[in-house]
């Protein structure tokens, strides 16, 4: 008992020195302003994707804008997603969008290399590795909003129109049960590839364990409260309306890119043990 109480003051201390640490000041608002601005883009590449390929999922997609985003947002994004097909326009529009959203995987490779000690590669390699980490970041948030915070009501939705309510009853109950232990799985995969990559040297896997597992179970306890908040009281802000759900939704934003700091932050101090060891 006593060695896992000196384990937890030890996890738990450093943790605090990652908190106070210069970076979190401003890493953390930067990777989750470029997030948010990287799911513009995003809607509007499964837009032209589903249009183009005539899949029928403009309704959900146009179901989660309107959860998530006030109404003049909404009307503008609609227009994107509801676009016929990719045209020039709104190739011009993704690439500058998915340009500038990288910024944010920018920013978590400088702020790796910073925490490590390692110097800063050259501005194309890190360019290029960021285009790497922006898709596999875009994936895991398209992911996580799909189908933890939005899952529900999508799923309610598709399920609408299945005759056999009986049926509709099991898959829902099936879903909600191994959503959230296969997001878990999901999650740690993409989050230790990205911690791994990252650095501008080589850091074994194995190293960003303790960073993967505190980044995945903190992100699926925050998306549970969101999903909770989605389900229970979005758009029903008396005062506020649907600009309430956007606040909310930048707000967990960014605590998830701080909980992923601060996950680098945990993946640091275990590589400064292996070394000294």
């Amino acid at each position: 008992m006593n060695k896992i109480w000196q384990k937890i003051k030890k996890e738990s201390k450093n943790i605090y020195e990652v908190v106070m640490m210069p970076n979190m000041a401003f890493i953390p608002g930067s990777i989750a302003f470029f997030l948010v601005l990287s799911i513009f883009p995003l809607l509007t590449l499964i837009g032209a994707i589903a249009s183009t390929f005539s899949l029928n999922i403009g309704s959900s997609i146009v179901n989660i804008i309107n959860t998530a985003f006030p109404d003049k947002v909404s009307e503008v994004l609609i227009n994107y997603v509801s676009a016929k097909g990719l045209t020039t326009n709104l190739a011009i529009f993704m690439i500058i969008g998915f340009f500038y959203a990288s910024n944010g995987a920018h920013s978590i490779i400088l702020a790796s290399n910073n925490m490590y000690g390692f110097p800063d590669a050259s501005y194309i390699s890190r360019r290029v590795k960021a285009i790497f980490i922006i898709i596999l970041l875009l994936f895991l948030l398209f992911f996580m909003l799909g189908i933890l915070a939005f899952g529900n009501k999508i799923l309610q939705f598709i399920l609408s129109y299945v005759k056999d309510e009986e049926l509709s009853k099991i898959i829902f109950r099936v879903f909600v049960t191994i959503k959230w232990p296969i997001a878990a799985f999901f999650i740690y995969f993409i989050v230790k590839v990205i911690y791994t990559m990252a650095p501008n040297w080589k850091i074994l896997s194995k190293h960003t364990t303790k960073g993967a597992r505190f980044t995945t179970i903190t992100w699926i306890v925050l998306m549970a409260i969101y999903s909770f908040w989605i389900n229970n009281f979005a758009n029903y802000d008396i005062f506020y309306g649907s600009l309430s759900n956007l606040a909310i939704l930048m707000l967990i934003m960014y605590f998830l890119a701080f909980v992923f700091v601060i996950g680098i932050g945990i993946n640091v101090k275990t590589y400064e043990y292996k070394i000294k060891d």
